[in-house]
């Protein structure tokens, strides 16, 4: 089998790497999507008749999920009939993206799930470098005061988007850590690097979500290190929020409610078909115009109408279905505090699901990515519930 041959799998495992780590790296959005190309697209596609019985084996296993799946595409595909999208081509073909994409995952784990976690460690200490410098590079060289929101570099440059692109890989760090020693200094200065940037965006719907999730750690890891990392972060966020009250309180709600509320009214004008895919729309809230509801579930609804939104609802009941059967594995345990941090990050921003790879994917597509690969964690359980020494 083509797929399993040690090249094939050194491509895609550089793919997973690409797009973990150059959406902050990449010197441009083009660059980064021009090296998925290359390191994702391409490989799978070029992979996937090597693995068709794999991919059998993984429909098979997991029926709910990718028929949910197939479903919110295809409906995705029929509401271009009633979109005003100006180019329904360009939005069938970021479906593809998303189709190839999960695909990509039963491949490159090629059944090894602690493979899968070595490579997001990797991919969480290439978002340190970025975080690193980012820090250095806005308040150092272009001298911006400490009490401005920081703005990273490559594509985590929105402090909002940003911030849940570096939270999401503290939660897999957090879960995942290395067994050896060495690489345990290594991955706990980049969890403080990670960390000192998510304050610094100031974003308190990410560090919201990341304080709750990592809080309920100790609910399906229940073990003494959990319990210790809840308690470090309420005592963080105490201490944070002490210093750092005016600033987070400065901003009052930002117009979440009166967003919400705007959105519910423009959902209940079209309930049933929405706006179709890709239509452009505004909410409008005092006189602002925002240009999307700032919540992934009244985003799909505007857009895909309520069906839309009870697929995509489905689809991420589905992970939660498989996240549930292997939550006695390590994987598992740190893809269901994925899987909740998500959650919690879709109720405050995040308000595309189709568009090319961003920000946004990771708390969207890639936890569903990321659970087809259960199927086999849980058939090599209890192998995949260490992190080997090697990163």
């Amino acid at each position: 089998m083509i797929y399993t041959r040690r090249w094939a799998q050194v491509w895609l495992a550089i793919g997973l790497l690409w797009f973990l780590a150059a959406i902050a790296l990449a010197p441009s959005n083009k660059i980064y999507q021009q090296g998925l190309l290359a390191f994702l697209w391409l490989p799978t596609l070029a992979l996937m008749w090597s693995a068709r019985r794999l991919l059998l084996e993984t429909w098979s296993a997991q029926r709910m999920l990718w028929l949910s799946i197939a479903l919110l595409l295809g409906w995705c595909v029929l509401s271009l009939v009633w979109s005003s999208v100006e180019e329904p081509g360009r939005e069938v073909k970021r479906l593809v993206y998303i189709a190839v994409f999960l695909l990509f995952f039963p491949l490159m784990a090629n059944a090894d799930g602690t493979r899968v976690m070595r490579l997001l460690n990797w991919g969480g200490m290439g978002l340190a470098v970025a975080a690193v410098y980012s820090i250095v590079l806005f308040y150092g060289v272009q001298t911006q005061p400490w009490v401005t929101r920081l703005a990273g570099v490559g594509e985590i440059s929105h402090p909002i988007l940003g911030a849940y692109v570096i939270a999401a890989a503290i939660i897999w760090m957090l879960h995942w850590p290395p067994q050896n020693r060495w690489l345990q200094g290594v991955w706990g200065l980049a969890l403080l690097a990670l960390g000192v940037f998510l304050v610094l965006c100031q974003s308190r719907g990410a560090a919201l979500a990341l304080l709750i999730s990592v809080v309920a750690m100790p609910i399906w890891c229940r073990d003494r290190r959990s319990c210790w990392i809840a308690g470090a972060a309420v005592a963080a966020a105490v201490a944070g929020f002490v210093l750092m009250q005016a600033l987070i309180m400065s901003r009052g709600a930002s117009y979440r409610p009166e967003i919400f509320q705007a959105s519910l009214q423009m959902i209940a004008e079209h309930p049933v078909l929405g706006l179709g895919l890709g239509s452009f729309y505004q909410v409008v809230v005092a006189g602002i115009q925002f240009d999307h509801t700032h919540n992934m579930f009244t985003h799909i609804a505007v857009e895909l109408g309520i069906p839309g939104m009870l697929l995509w609802l489905a689809v991420w009941l589905s992970v939660l279905r498989e996240i549930w059967k292997a939550r006695d594995t390590t994987f598992g345990q740190g893809l269901m505090g994925l899987w909740l941090f998500s959650t919690l990050a879709m109720q405050f921003d995040a308000a595309s699901l189709t568009g090319t790879p961003r920000a946004e994917w990771f708390i969207s597509w890639l936890p569903v990515g990321l659970a087809t690969v259960l199927v086999w964690v849980r058939a090599r359980a209890p192998g995949c519930d260490k992190i080997s020494g090697s990163i």
